[in-house]
């Protein structure tokens, strides 16, 4: 069987869907479409695809089994539910969406038409990720009982001036929380479970003439577990020192989890583990931190394409995929709380149970 595949959305990340896709056996791209259609056609041409739709319903027309997903994230809704209609299998970029209600929507939608729906988030398949879950269920780590995560990134004023729908609630849902630190966010409760109640901030400290959304946020979440997390993240600092997931588990390990520069592999820095020490120095003299956001999505291309390979291969065995849409929700769901918590300055529970104990 051929896995047709087509591509919605002509931006920044979806080369990186391109060329999974293209590196696969037994799938053929059939074409892509934008918003834009003369940036669709040049896509077309400058990614070897057969051809640009005018519109999504001539896509799917066309006969496809499953498209990618690229657009701005208030239109997620928008594709996967017309996908869904249509009987279309969906690989989405994160976030899944820009509130819960559009996320239950879709996840809805997707399991009434028997579709499969997968989010991307393709860190967790980093070798050193895959690592600390192993070391979390096998015991070596053990229940997580402490974590902190740090995204300190650095966005020019231009990023968000680029295109006119970033950092802006209406068109982007978020800012440095749902664009950026949301990988990190959907790592931190795939190690430590369900998070039930979250208290945060919010701050649009360096580049508030350009944004209406956060560029800088802070955030404490309790895990049905007990484990207690810390969130800062910002696209404010002048170097762009990358990302750090740090746990302690119940055997009083210490593991690390660090990307520098952003981009790049994550690897662990730290493993103090019972009977075993590794550290690494996570921020090298020889690297650039500063790097162009094209070079960033190019080095997380590999890890694209072993998510996007996973996305057809549980298509292809009618299992479900890597990373579902009812995970996906989970992050979102914590961004959502920490918005409002910021806004109400007030906990967050996240189990309307919790709420009333």
């Amino acid at each position: 069987m051929t896995l047709r595949v087509g591509i919605i959305g002509c931006g920044k990340i979806a080369p990186n869907h391109v060329r999974a896709f293209q590196s696969m056996d037994g799938v053929a791209l059939v074409g892509c479409v934008d918003a834009d259609q003369a940036r669709a056609e040049k896509f077309a041409r400058d990614n070897g695809l057969p051809r640009a739709f005018e519109s999504f319903a001539d896509l799917v027309m066309s006969g496809v089994d499953a498209i990618s997903v690229c657009t701005p994230h208030p239109v997620h809704e928008q594709n996967v539910l017309q996908a869904a209609a249509a009987g279309v299998h969906v690989l989405c970029e994160k976030p899944i969406a820009v509130d819960t209600p559009t996320a239950d929507r879709m996840i809805a939608a997707a399991n009434e038409a028997g579709i499969v729906l997968s989010v991307v988030f393709q860190r967790r398949l980093w070798p050193a990720a895959q690592r600390i879950k192993q070391a979390i269920e096998d015991g070596t780590v053990g229940t997580p009982r402490l974590a902190e995560v740090s995204v300190i990134l650095r966005r020019e004023s231009d990023y968000y001036a680029q295109d006119p729908w970033r950092g802006k609630w209406d068109t982007d849902g978020g800012g440095v929380l749902m664009t950026q630190a949301v990988h990190q966010i959907d790592m931190l409760q795939w190690f430590l479970g369900t998070p039930v109640s979250v208290t945060g901030h919010i701050r649009t400290h360096f580049h508030k003439n350009h944004m209406e959304t956060e560029d800088t946020a802070s955030a404490v979440v309790e895990f049905e577990s007990g484990a207690t997390a810390s969130i800062t993240a910002t696209t404010g600092a002048v170097h762009n020192l990358g990302n750090r997931i740090q746990l302690v588990g119940e055997t009083g390990a210490v593991v690390s989890l660090t990307e520098f520069p952003e981009g790049a592999e994550g690897f662990n820095d730290l493993w103090l583990v019972p009977e075993q020490r590794e550290v690494v120095p996570p921020f090298r003299a020889d690297v650039e931190p500063l790097q162009e956001l094209a070079d960033i999505n190019a080095r997380l291309s590999h890890f694209h394409t072993l998510q996007i390979q996973d996305f057809a291969e549980s298509i292809l065995q009618g299992r479900p995929p890597a990373v579902t849409g009812e995970e996906a929700r989970v992050s979102l769901r914590v961004i959502e709380a920490i918005y409002e918590s910021s806004r109400t300055r007030e906990t967050v529970f996240l189990d309307e149970k919790k709420r009333s104990n």
